[in-house]
């Protein structure tokens, strides 16, 4: 039973969920390593591009297109989740994740939520469970901004009030693609966060790694 659709959130988004969130960096390891995300400025510039032209930009689409969807187009919608991802460790990042919160959620809620991508799981968690898809989309893009932020803090590594100058910051980035993102258009799905994408893929041979990603 739900009561509060916003306690409900903030628990599947918090980091005591048991996702695992925190053991991967979207390709922050690689940044900071080679020297393109080296303090509070950069960290913020490289975390509001993933949101804007990467992952973020995208992974809200597909929760949302999920949210809406039919049962019978949500394969579809997970099969493009994963092929989407641009290394094998962001591949394994979404996927998951996404097992491991439909795995939970279904056993703690009782829905029928199979494991697919996590931003698809997600949204379909939050179709079944009759939460507001605003609202969802926003703290998932929040959240998702706070683990890449925990990963910059650890690396760089910054101090714990930059980071919230920083999440203070995306605040009103994350509410943006949020509003954007609500119609679950696939058509809208892009990624121009190519310095990303490539970090993710140099991360994998890094001699010495803290993050899956």
């Amino acid at each position: 039973m739900i009561t509060d659709p916003a306690l409900t959130l903030h628990r599947w988004l918090s980091p005591a969920y048991p996702v695992g969130s925190f053991a991967y960096s979207h390709g922050i390891e690689a940044a900071v390593a080679e020297g393109l995300v080296q303090d509070a400025a950069t960290a913020t510039a490289w975390i509001r591009d993933v949101l804007e032209q990467g992952a973020g930009h995208n992974d809200a689409i597909l929760l949302a297109a999920a949210f809406h969807a039919d049962p019978a187009d949500l394969p579809d919608i997970a099969d493009l989740a994963a092929a989407l991802a641009p290394s094998a460790n962001r591949r394994l990042e979404t996927l998951a994740q996404g097992e491991a919160f439909a795995r939970t959620t279904a056993a703690v809620h009782g829905i029928d939520l199979p494991a697919m991508a996590y931003p698809v799981a997600l949204g379909r968690a939050a179709r079944l469970c009759g939460l507001p898809l605003p609202l969802t989309l926003t703290l998932f893009l929040q959240a998702f901004a706070a683990t890449l932020t925990s990963a910059a803090i650890r690396l760089v590594p910054l101090g714990q009030t930059d980071g919230q100058r920083l999440l203070h910051a995306l605040e009103p980035v994350c509410d943006r693609i949020a509003r954007d993102a609500a119609p679950g258009d696939l058509d809208a799905l892009g990624s121009a966060a190519l310095l990303s994408d490539i970090a993710a893929m140099r991360q994998e041979t890094l001699t010495t790694r803290l993050f899956r990603s």
